[in-house]
């Protein structure tokens, strides 16, 4: 979890993403930035976040996508 703390505050250093829970729908993230949040969390967990996935609810929260980078990783398996 703390590696895509790191990713996300790379991204906008000033916001809290341990408690945060509307980064896509309170505009936080946008679109762009999802896009280089991806190819992140693939380079860094090397997983491939399918198109079904790319949906709020997964971009959301921190605790989200960990959760979606977890289950990705297990299907992986």
């Amino acid at each position: 979890m703390e590696k895509l703390l790191d990713i996300l505050r790379e991204l906008h250093p000033e916001t809290d993403f341990e408690t945060e829970t509307r980064l896509v729908d309170g505009g936080i993230l946008a679109s762009f930035d999802v896009v280089m949040l991806i190819t992140r969390i693939e380079e860094e967990f090397g997983v491939v976040i399918p198109a079904k996935e790319i949906v709020p609810k997964n971009f959301n929260s921190a605790a989200a996508l960990f959760a979606l980078i977890t289950r990705i990783g297990e299907q992986d398996d």
